[in-house]
């Protein structure tokens, strides 16, 4: 997936400060927002806890003046209306501070007409049009919240008998101080935020720091100093898969290196000792007149020469032209059972002279891939199995075809091969043993192998049941005609 959008350029450190500052924000807005519904509603139970007390003591002290009331005669009523005004004014509010709310009242009769209110002042900061009857038909004995010459109130209007008793809290002061302490709580969120993500970036940048070590490593890599690594246990636990991946890369690179450095010399070996010893016996012919048959004799040598020569450079080609991959048009089907039964037929003849034999078993299918380079391949394998093998010794070759084709190639050796010195035989121009008892080629023979059994998707692995058995698999994708012409 390729990462085309400007954020996913951001660097590691900003986006992730990013994103955290975003999860911050939102939950300090929850926080901010719950926490003043939280404040809110607590003045809000308190102010109606009050006002219902406030009301309730009215109520209380106005049951106990109408008693009153209808004993006294009717010349009398106006005066006992204000007595009871007076004194349910007075339960409603006893004093003008009732515990430093200021709580204000205003008792009107049944025609709307002012019999009193506390503080006395209350009745004339009320403005013209305010209306308490009107509010009670909206209202009746719900609280609710309503403004008087620019303040604001939280209001009960309660009924008793023929009169009605405003009463009223002044809310100012909640409001102010909620302005104060949502002020104060938005300041003290911003910090918090601030310093979670302060922290968050600084957590990143020292947790990544460790990077810089990988980055100065990658730096430094040089020739020679590919066996230079990096403390895994120093490495954070999640940077130290990354560290570990980079050691592996530095050992692979290291090998691969070494294996170059070693094929390079090896190859510059072998092609100057043919050349080496053309251009002696040049000079040797050159240094003086001789007859004939000394010519022809010096130059079959020669030709015996440019021809070990020219297979090594085959063989090179071979081998680079494997490492590169086949082609589709190099692919064809394959019968390894036809395949084989002409090698082994070949075969034969050179193996005659030591008294080997051939043993073929097992269920030969038919395999995808190019036939030259499969014939060289087994061609090679028989090859070394013959020179390897002891002498009046039988050569087993086993396929088994199921997913895959393997077909396994078993001898017993001349001399003992430990494992460690068969995995050496892959390497170019290895030889493990440079008399004539042993095959005397060029040392690619199993390193082509090797090229072409990968060029096919396939492996090839020697194992070594016992000192002297030596058994060679090789590992191809088996396919069916019906699968090539699909």
């Amino acid at each position: 997936m390729a990462y085309t959008s400007d954020n996913q350029r951001w660097p590691l450190l900003w986006r992730t400060v990013f994103l955290l500052t975003i999860f911050v924000v939102l939950s300090q807005v929850v926080i901010y927002i719950w926490v003043q519904r939280s404040v809110q509603g607590h003045f809000e139970e308190m102010d109606a806890e009050i006002l219902t007390h406030a009301a309730f003591n009215w109520r209380k002290q106005g049951d106990t003046s109408a008693s009153d009331t209808i004993e006294a005669n009717n010349s009398t009523r106006q005066t006992s209306l204000s007595n009871t005004a007076s004194a349910a004014a007075q339960a409603a509010h006893p004093h003008s501070d009732w515990q430093g709310y200021n709580l204000k009242s205003l008792l009107i009769d049944r025609h709307g007409e002012v019999l009193s209110s506390t503080p006395s002042s209350f009745a004339d900061e009320l403005p013209v049009d305010f209306r308490v009857l009107s509010l009670w038909q909206h209202h009746r004995e719900q609280q609710f919240v309503t403004q008087i010459n620019e303040r604001r109130y939280r209001a009960v209007i309660v009924q008793n008998n023929d009169t009605f008793a405003f009463i009223a809290l002044p809310i100012d002061i909640h409001h102010q101080y909620l302005l104060q302490f949502n002020r104060q709580l938005s300041l003290i969120l911003l910090a918090i935020t601030l310093l979670l993500v302060s922290i968050a970036a600084f957590s990143v940048y020292w947790g990544f720091a460790p990077l810089s070590t990988i980055i100065q490593k990658m730096k430094d890599i040089h020739p020679e100093r590919l066996d230079e690594r990096i403390n895994t246990s120093a490495m954070p636990l999640e940077l130290r898969p990354l560290a570990e991946s980079y050691n592996l890369m530095m050992a692979k690179l290291e090998s691969n290196f070494d294996s170059l450095l070693r094929f390079s010399d090896n190859i510059a070996h072998e092609l100057r000792t043919p050349l080496a010893t053309l251009g002696t016996q040049t000079q040797v012919m050159l240094s003086k007149t001789r007859n004939t048959n000394e010519y022809i004799e010096q130059l079959h040598h020669q030709h015996d020469t440019l021809e070990q020569l020219s297979a090594l450079i085959n063989n090179m080609l071979l081998l680079a032209k494997t490492q590169k991959g086949l082609e589709d048009s190099q692919l064809k089907l394959v019968d390894t059972d036809l395949l084989i039964n002409k090698l082994i037929d070949y075969f034969e003849l050179i193996a005659e002279d030591r008294k080997i034999t051939f043993e073929k078993t097992g269920s030969f299918g038919t395999v995808l891939g190019d036939k030259g380079l499969l014939q060289r391949l087994f061609a090679n394998l028989l090859s070394n199995a013959i020179y390897y093998a002891a002498s009046d010794s039988v050569i087993i070759i086993e396929a088994v075809t199921t997913s895959t084709s393997t077909i396994t190639i078993t001898n017993k050796l001349a001399k003992p091969l430990t494992q460690s010195d068969a995995d050496k035989l892959f390497e170019r121009f290895h030889r493990h043993d440079q008399t004539k008892a042993m095959h005397a080629g060029s040392g690619l023979g199993l390193s082509i192998v090797q090229a072409i059994a990968r060029a096919h998707g396939g492996k090839v692995s020697i194992t070594i049941k016992h000192e002297y058995e030596f058994q060679v698999s090789v590992q191809l994708s088996a396919t069916s005609s019906s699968d090539y012409l699909s």
